[in-house]
């Protein structure tokens, strides 16, 4: 199977990303599937306008999956930006794109419900040149959250209408969510976000992850009391990352009251320190590597083959070829 996911540089990964796409990208491609990951760096242009930190997060981006496992000989891994047909397609796309579509995806409804001020019109046809990072690939499946389904369908209705007016040209790939990890509950009970400020990281230093772990809300309860179990943030985060033993033995200790959660947010500090000690390590080493440029340029030469294969079919159906 043919796999594609891109990968938004907006920052440091947090636990949701981990759990919600990073974990899923690494598996799947120990699965002989055929994957490719890009840095949808053309993306981040819409809300980041500062170069020093769109080269610091795209930098950061290959450092945290390469940390995690991603291994680039197993997977096509690069940068948007480097596969120019990107650009090139989104705009074929959108000749076809019905303006309608684009006013019901549910990323713009929101930016303009919240009164987000300077509006872009590259937030507007996001989900135009997100049919074309999908579509150039050709894939099987496209690992998605709940909230990214959307993109996907309207990346199935750009395609189908492109079929129906030129013909068969692209193939219509399904969804791929893992429900269990869907949302990720932050700090404050909400989806893990870095929009709510409620982000617990992976590679922050030790004592920021621990400040972000004791900012966890609770119950507000004597230390001798039992604490509650039903939809505590400390014991759904922790069942990510400990075996079944570990979890039923802190859940004792909830019930059985003298605890606090103090000692529980110390518990689930030293678990996740724990999980990610080996990939925290290897993120110190590659940072110093020279070799992060080529692996890129060698994921973009794989990916740049694959695109112009597409681009000839597109120029091809359109009349474009020369």
């Amino acid at each position: 199977m043919r796999i594609l996911s891109g990968i938004k540089p907006s920052g440091r990964p947090h636990l949701g990303n981990y759990l919600g796409a990073m974990r899923q990208h690494i598996a799947m491609q120990n699965e002989e599937n055929e994957c490719f990951y890009f840095i949808a760096d053309y993306h981040a242009l819409t809300t980041l306008h500062d170069s020093k930190k769109m080269y610091e997060f795209r930098r950061g981006v290959v450092l945290d999956y390469l940390a995690l496992g991603l291994d680039p000989e197993k997977s096509t891994f690069f940068f948007q930006s480097d596969v120019i047909q990107h650009a090139e397609l989104a705009w074929i796309l959108s000749t076809l794109t019905p303006h309608g579509l684009l006013e019901r995806a549910h990323a713009w409804k929101d930016a303009i419900a919240k009164g987000k001020r300077e509006l872009n019109v590259g937030l507007f046809t996001y989900p135009v040149l997100m049919a074309a990072d999908i579509l150039m690939y050709q894939p099987d499946f496209v690992p998605v959250g709940k909230d990214q389904i959307q993109h996907l369908e309207i990346a199935r209705d750009i395609a189908k209408k492109f079929n129906h007016v030129f013909g068969e040209t692209f193939k219509l790939p399904e969804a791929k969510v893992e429900a269990s990890v869907a949302t990720i509950i932050g700090t404050d009970g909400q989806k893990m976000s870095k929009s709510y400020n409620n982000t617990i990281s992976i590679f922050a230093d030790e004592a920021t992850l621990k400040k972000q772990i004791m900012s966890i809300q609770t119950a507000s309860l004597k230390l001798e009391d039992p604490m509650p179990i039903e939809g505590d943030i400390i014991l759904q985060l922790y069942e990510h990352f400990a075996t079944p033993d570990e979890v039923m033995e802190l859940k004792q200790k909830y019930k059985t009251g003298g605890f606090g959660y103090g000692k529980a947010k110390k518990v689930l500090l030293d678990r996740i320190l724990d999980f990610f000690a080996d990939a925290r390590e290897r993120r110190n080493r590659l940072e110093k590597s020279e070799k992060l440029n080529e692996i890129m340029n060698r994921g973009a030469k794989k990916a740049q083959a694959t695109a112009r294969k597409t681009m000839n079919k597109v120029y091809e159906k359109t009349g474009l070829l020369p």
